[in-house]
């Protein structure tokens, strides 16, 4: 897999990187944001995706 498709998740409440993932850059312009669970937060929070 490329490292260029690789992408960042961030919780947006305690600014923590908690997941990775890689998407289509030519296909999606703009940034994701998942509900994901955090570990330091201890609850279902919004990630968004970061910059590398």
């Amino acid at each position: 897999m490329p490292q260029d498709n690789l992408i960042k998740f961030q919780c947006s409440e305690c600014k923590r990187i908690n997941y990775y993932s890689h998407k289509n850059k030519k296909t999606i312009q703009k940034k994701l944001e998942l509900k994901k669970h955090c570990k330091w937060c201890r609850k279902h929070t919004l990630h968004k995706e970061m910059k590398k």
